[in-house]
């Protein structure tokens, strides 16, 4: 079985509609990074030294390569990256070989 691994970098308040997109297209779960930061273009907005940035999750989505695609552009559209410049980004990547770790 080949995999892709989809990395979503996303507004916090935008996480759990991200998750509940993925799932209803068949992504069967996801590791969850809170508070990452990240610096664009433009220079960070401050008000008194202190960030006026939103904060950022980080979502890993290991999936079946033939489900990459749907479950990529459902993230997409949960999260506006098109509507709304700026509020995410999600890209896959190939990945060849996936280790289970049992649990008995």
């Amino acid at each position: 079985m080949h995999f892709k691994l989809i990395l979503v970098f996303v507004d916090d308040n935008k996480t759990d509609d991200v998750l509940k997109a993925a799932r209803d297209v068949g992504a069967t779960g996801a590791t969850i990074i809170n508070n990452a930061r990240g610096e664009g273009i433009n220079q960070k907005k401050t008000f008194l030294g202190l960030n006026l940035e939103t904060q950022r999750d980080v979502l890993l989505f290991l999936v079946e390569e033939h489900m990459s695609r749907n479950i990529l552009e459902e993230i997409a559209k949960a999260g506006k990256f098109d509507d709304e410049p700026g509020s995410g980004i999600a890209v896959s990547y190939t990945h060849l070989r996936a280790h289970e770790t049992r649990h008995d």
